[in-house]
């Protein structure tokens, strides 16, 4: 199963703030916020959503073709996601622009406060998909991860005029898209990614009730924190899938786009939907448990190990026959 991942590339700079967010902020100001908070840790890492997604992919053992759109300072980070087997030669190389930057601080309550600049990322609108097809011999599913609106608006359209499965994952852009986009980015998609809060984001903006979502979707997959996740279709009942447990809670970036990799796996190893959940929850507690979205070390006997202590042998013994040795 060829699938390709669309979406943002970026290089992370993570912080932590040894104290609450929340203690600094009045909330009748909130219209005149101006607070600084003082770092103790700065860690750059490589990022962006599509590279996550893709990286973590390339781990289980699925090689995902990467889409988007990076500077000339990108070199390096090619070479770190081509040694875990992601294949970029459909990436966009801008002449003028950086890859995009995302700065964010976390504070001790995992709360976050980011920035994103967008750099070379807001190209993504000059990349079609048909010829990426044409390389590696057709798109099984396409992800439409958060990239320049415009961007997501043309991998959208191009999927639907060409046939090819899509999977809607508008994410960060939620906050930014207007209802007539978000509509255009969602109706139609064979999966729906979402947190809770996004998911109440679709209704409002679209106009649609769960169920008209659910109308407009094959399924709907929602993550829940640490109350797992859910997945939703149209006149089924919801499968619910609990958290993997993790070791530690260190740093929360990233962790929904490791639950999109695994999850993403299970469907091109064509397992059933509960086991693509669960998945992608065992992959998300690899983040979790570190600093940095691609900073974890995947054994696949450890990871099944694991994964049957979360999940239970039936499930493990569907899952090893895929999951790459190392």
């Amino acid at each position: 199963m060829k699938i390709a991942v669309t979406g943002s590339i970026a290089t992370d700079h993570l912080m932590t703030f040894r104290g609450r967010f929340a203690d600094s902020l009045v909330v009748e100001q909130l219209d005149k916020i101006s607070v600084s908070f003082l770092a103790d840790d700065l860690q750059i890492r490589r990022g962006g959503v599509a590279a996550n997604i893709a990286f973590g992919m390339g781990n289980l053992g699925v090689r995902p073709i990467l889409v988007g759109a990076v500077g000339e300072d990108f070199d390096d980070y090619r070479s770190w996601l081509e040694r875990h087997d992601v294949d970029c030669e459909s990436i966009h190389i801008s002449e003028t622009k950086h890859t995009a930057r995302f700065v964010c601080t976390t504070d001790d309550d995992m709360a976050q406060m980011a920035t994103f600049y967008a750099g070379a990322m807001s190209e993504a609108r000059e990349i079609e998909l048909a010829p990426v097809a044409a390389r590696v011999g057709a798109l099984d599913l396409v992800l439409v991860g958060p990239n320049d609106p415009e961007g997501m608006r043309r991998h959208t359209s191009e999927c639907r005029t060409r046939g090819i499965s899509f999977v809607a994952d508008p994410s960060q852009q939620l906050a930014f898209g207007d209802g007539p986009l978000i509509r255009e980015l969602i109706d139609g998609a064979t999966y729906l990614f979402t947190n809770e809060y996004e998911a109440q984001l679709v209704q409002q903006k679209t106009g649609w009730s769960a169920d008209e979502v659910l109308d407009r979707v094959g399924v709907q997959v929602m993550t829940k924190g640490k109350d797992g996740a859910a997945v939703l279709r149209k006149n089924a009942e919801p499968i619910e899938v609990p958290v993997a447990g993790e070791r530690a809670k260190v740093d929360p970036t990233g962790v929904g786009d490791a639950f999109r990799a695994g999850f993403l796996c299970g469907l091109a190893w064509q397992l059933d939907l509960r086991r693509c959940a669960e998945i992608g929850s065992m992959l998300a507690t690899y983040v979790v448990e570190t600093v940095g979205t691609q900073e974890y070390d995947l054994k696949a006997g450890e990871f099944l190990d694991r994964f049957e202590q979360a999940y239970g042998a039936q499930s493990r013994s569907e899952i090893e026959p895929h999951l790459r040795r190392g």
